[in-house]
């Protein structure tokens, strides 16, 4: 059976435009999308390629007019007037949005390390201008309805057929309700095993074994966030100048490396919380092993 990928195409849909537009993002519903799903009579369709393994699949974004306006706006931190119509700049606003998006679900899926998706990378292969009426063309298509805090929008997305086994539980629910803290509360309430062995392991410590795990727990650790290495001779640094870019061998949409105190313990990506660089985690090692990297 295919590795099912909808909670997290909803739930990075759900939060990166929440970090993107400092709105709160929320997933109320998704479903079959009719052909007259939108008022409008134009829309914004991204075309995105995702890659991974021998398989190659399209996905269709469909954005209204209202929506990709006001999309712009919030990016812009709701500075000017808000656009009755679509143009240049509300395209390469809402490419954008979609790329992030596109990114964040790639990374998400990559940190899970299923055996039948590695390696999932996406491509934006077009951004247009279309009539509505190009909806009724569409094949398994989806309408995402959300809440940006008190706004109602709604999008569609249109897959292929060979992405469908990897998307079985998409709108499987009539309300979805995806956001940040939801998924952290049902992440909580999920894994009561997880929480009964720690109790275990350390009820079975000694006195004198705890208190001294207590004193560890005040050490200061410095965090580190890799944004990406390459090699380079002496010579070349020597040249270097301001303004001079380089180059990095990470690519755009692999995880960043976690360090404590030099120690790679996890891998994340890049987020905006109140205006400040923050970091989100994907995949976290905190296990023996690694505290006795870290000298501990």
């Amino acid at each position: 059976m295919a590795s099912d990928l909808s909670s997290f195409l909803k739930d990075e849909l759900s939060s990166t435009l929440e970090q993107l537009l400092s709105k709160k993002c929320i997933i109320d519903l998704i479903n079959d999308a009719p052909d007259d799903s939108f008022k409008e009579s134009q829309c914004i369709k991204i075309l995105v390629k995702f890659e991974f393994q021998n398989i190659v699949s399209t996905w269709s974004f469909i954005i209204p007019t209202a929506f990709a306006t006001k999309l712009e706006y919030f990016m812009l931190g709701g500075m000017g007037d808000l656009k009755d119509h679509l143009d240049d700049e509300i395209l390469d606003a809402t490419s954008e949005l979609i790329s992030n998006v596109c990114g964040s679900f790639c990374t998400s899926i990559n940190a899970q390390n299923f055996a039948d998706v590695s390696s999932i990378k996406s491509t934006i292969l077009d951004v247009s201008i279309n009539e509505t009426s190009i909806i009724s063309d569409l094949q398994n298509k989806y309408e995402f309805h959300m809440s940006l805090e008190d706004e109602k929008f709604s999008m569609i997305i249109s897959f292929d057929n060979i992405i469908l086994s990897y998307l079985s539980q998409l709108g499987s629910n009539t309300s979805i309700g995806t956001s940040i803290e939801q998924n952290h509360i049902s992440n909580d309430i999920t894994s009561p095993t997880d929480n009964t062995n720690e109790i275990d392991a350390n009820s079975s410590l000694s006195q004198e074994a705890t208190k001294n795990l207590q004193l560890l727990m005040n050490i200061k650790l410095k965090l580190s966030v890799r944004l990406g290495t390459k090699l380079f001779l002496l010579k070349d640094v020597l040249q270097w100048d301001i303004g001079k870019i380089i180059e990095l061998e990470q690519m755009v949409n692999e995880p960043l490396e976690i360090l404590i105190n030099g120690v790679q313990i996890g891998e994340g990506e890049a987020v905006i919380v109140e205006g400040k660089f923050g970091l989100k985690i994907k995949n976290i090692k905190t296990n023996v092993a690694t505290l006795n990297n870290l000298g501990l």
